[in-house]
């Protein structure tokens, strides 16, 4: 009997979990949930156990009736066993509980994986066991509140997923006074989707990041709320439910799929561990095109009214500069919708457009067509012959795209499909581009679609089908040209995740700070490491290749050559001085090619360590990338390998900073703006 008992203590602790003092212990990693008697929770990080996160325990996970919120339940059970799914080898523990106000139970399904440290995977049902019907309005999974940190000026840092019209930062500060909904549905007329993520972290105690784990999108809200008279910020996850949903007597709601995990340092870490562990679900990367990481000259400075005899006669500069790509962008078309040429511009029609891209390539050079395959003009032939293709929101109005002037097509409507098949073929088989550039941020997300007849029984489906569009897309093209690039360009939004599959090139996308371009290349070399990231027209953030080339972006460009006395921005003309900076960061580009390096997003912190720093390993060679306005001290060389020496350089400026050890890699700089730093092995 005494053997039992001991075999049975050891395999509790050795499947990661226990009852201490009356509360159910579960870890994972340096993740540790603690639950109550009440069905309370609290969060952990065992990676720095001095320092809290969270004040104590909190109703985690409750729901919101017409009559009631049901918070706390008393915990009546708890079981687990191994499993083994698509996931790998993990513990799933099964906690049951009932709500002294009605006869509702809560039963907490939480999961965590070997291949998955520091994370756990929530899903949570309700089963009604009384007689009454019950009004159901929300329910909310992963509350916590968080302890902000005492030591710092920024309480804390964030990665918030949600995308908006005032294109905020993907990554920014939360102090008091700070409130975000981070709502995954449509926030603006265009603007709506993204990465259903949020995390917040600490210097001195880590992150706590939580999101959806469905395998499509849903339409939750993940709200980060630091009230002015809080103690601390709030985070959970939400869903409102938009119509009457009635809990019957013996009936069962399930939650979404939701995730919680914690961290050290910034968001790289538990964005890395969520795309891996959404592969799992059918989210995953595609194969990296070697041409998408080559650089791009645009045609956007001309603008839509741009002549082709402008970009032939820029075509010299493009190749002189070290350019690989030429983008034509909108205007070529009729009307959004009607994609064969534009007579006033193309007067042979796509003959013309033919010969353009066939003197591009003339000049050794690839040509990409921009194109927003999601978009149609109320004065296009495409919609006066198909006017059913439209998506219909609930009101019974279209979905109107305010930036193009626009209506948004059904992405599941069987004309827009095998449309925009034909289009593509035409653009890649007719024409001869070598990739496209799919822009706009409508692409991002739509509204549910009431329209009917759509090839979807629910009007959900078509904002969760909507990457089944690109991958159309993106297939077609990839038929045609296995070698084709695609570059997928939301414009200023925090990208749908579920879209990212479907494409080989994502895009800073509209920068309007060089901070930004350096942001999002974390959070895209964490999410999907080997494709490429292309830092956009270098022009938006006033030319700073650095904050490109230095983050492992390609670099890119829309000047204007040459000057031909028009009323083209000046600002985008490309002067002898320009024309001197262009070459030297081109060519160095061309020479190290560091977007194909390995990206190590978890050596610094982005918001805590200073200077800001970034680093890539290729070939050898550890890259450093240090951004600051004007920086006079000692800076820490991570990563490096403790038994070698290093020869240090200046790449930029072709200049020597001596030599350091890997086991003590400081190095007193003195720099404005950037710094890039090669750390080569000395050979013995």
């Amino acid at each position: 009997m005494k053997k039992t008992i001991l075999f049975f203590v050891i395999a509790i602790f050795a499947m990661g979990w226990r009852l201490t003092g009356g509360d159910v212990e579960i870890s994972s990693g340096n993740l540790r949930i603690l639950m109550n008697t009440q069905m309370q929770m609290k969060i952990e990080n065992l990676a720095l156990p001095r320092h809290a996160l969270m004040p104590g325990f909190t109703s985690s996970e409750y729901i919101v009736t017409r009559y009631f919120t049901a918070k706390d339940f008393k915990l009546t059970s708890t079981t687990h066993k191994e499993i083994i799914d698509a996931a790998g080898e993990g513990t799933e523990w099964t906690l049951k509980g009932t709500y002294a106000g009605y006869p509702l139970e809560k039963v907490v399904s939480i999961s965590t994986y070997k291949n998955y440290p520091g994370n756990a995977y929530f899903k949570v049902f309700y089963i009604n066991k009384g007689k009454k019907d019950l009004p159901v309005e929300k329910w909310v999974n992963n509350n916590y509140n968080v302890i902000p940190s005492q030591n710092d000026s920024t309480r804390f840092w964030s990665f918030q997923g949600s995308s908006h019209a005032d294109r905020r930062d993907w990554i920014q500060k939360v102090n008091p006074g700070l409130y975000h909904k981070n709502y995954m549905g449509m926030n603006a007329t265009d603007y709506g989707g993204g990465i259903p993520v949020v995390d917040l972290w600490r210097k001195d105690a880590g992150g706590i990041a939580i999101g959806l784990t469905d395998s499509v999108m849903r339409l939750i809200s993940i709200p980060v709320n630091y009230d002015q008279y809080a103690d601390g910020a709030n985070i959970h996850i939400s869903y409102d439910y938009p119509d009457n949903k009635v809990l019957m007597p013996g009936e069962t709601l399930s939650t979404y799929g939701t995730f919680a995990g914690v961290h050290k340092g910034d968001c790289f870490p538990v964005l890395r561990n969520y795309a891996d562990y959404m592969q799992t679900k059918g989210i995953k990367p595609a194969p990296p095109e070697n041409g998408s990481y080559e650089p791009m000259w645009c045609a956007w400075g001309y603008e839509r009214d741009f002549t082709v005899q402008e970009i032939i006669r820029t075509l010299p500069m493009v190749k002189e500069l070290g350019m690989k790509w030429v983008g034509i962008d909108d205007g070529f078309q009729q009307h959004y919708g009607d994609w064969h040429t534009n007579p006033q511009k193309f007067a042979g029609g796509d003959a013309d457009m033919k010969a353009l891209v066939d003197s591009i390539h003339s000049y050794g050079l690839k040509a990409m067509l921009w194109w927003n395959p999601v978009a149609v003009s109320p004065v296009s032939n495409f919609l006066k012959q198909h006017p059913d293709v439209l998506l219909i929101k609930k009101d019974g109005s279209p979905q109107y795209i305010t930036w193009w002037d626009s209506f948004l097509i059904s992405p599941t409507d069987s004309v827009a499909l095998s449309t925009a098949r034909s289009t593509v073929e035409m653009f890649l088989k007719d024409w001869g581009f070598d990739g496209l550039k799919l822009d706009g941020q409508n692409q991002n997300m739509c509204y549910p679609d009431y329209a009917g007849g759509h090839n979807i029984s629910n009007p959900n489906q078509s904002y969760q089908l909507l990457p089944v569009y690109f991958k159309d897309i993106f297939t077609t093209a990839r038929n045609i040209d296995p070698k084709a690039a695609i570059e997928f360009c939301p414009c200023g939004e925090v990208i749908n995740f579920y879209i990212m599959p479907y494409m080989n090139q994502f895009v800073a996308s509209d920068p309007e700070s060089s901070w930004q371009v350096r942001t999002r290349a974390l959070v895209y070399h964490a999410l999907m490491p080997h494709t490429a990231f292309y830092g956009d027209h270098v022009e938006l953030i006033n030319d700073d290749f650095a904050s490109q080339i230095g983050v492992g972006g390609v670099p890119g460009t829309k000047f204007v050559w040459p000057d031909i006395g028009t009323a083209k921005e000046k600002s985008l003309l490309l002067t002898p001085e320009k024309e001197k900076l262009y070459k030297k960061w081109i060519g160095l580009y061309n020479t190290m090619e560091l977007s194909k390096g390995t990206y190590r997003g978890d050596l610094y912190d982005i918001g805590y360590n200073y200077p800001e720093t970034h680093c890539i390993e290729k070939d050898g060679v550890v890259y450093y990338a240090v951004y600051n306005d004007n920086f006079n001290g000692k800076i820490q060389l991570k990563g490096l390998d403790p038994s070698k020496q290093y020869s240090v350089t200046d790449y930029f400026h072709n200049v020597s900073l001596g030599k350091v050890k890997g086991s003590n890699p400081s190095l007193n700089v003195s720099f404005r703006g950037f710094l890039m730093i090669a750390a080569k092995p000395v050979k013995k």
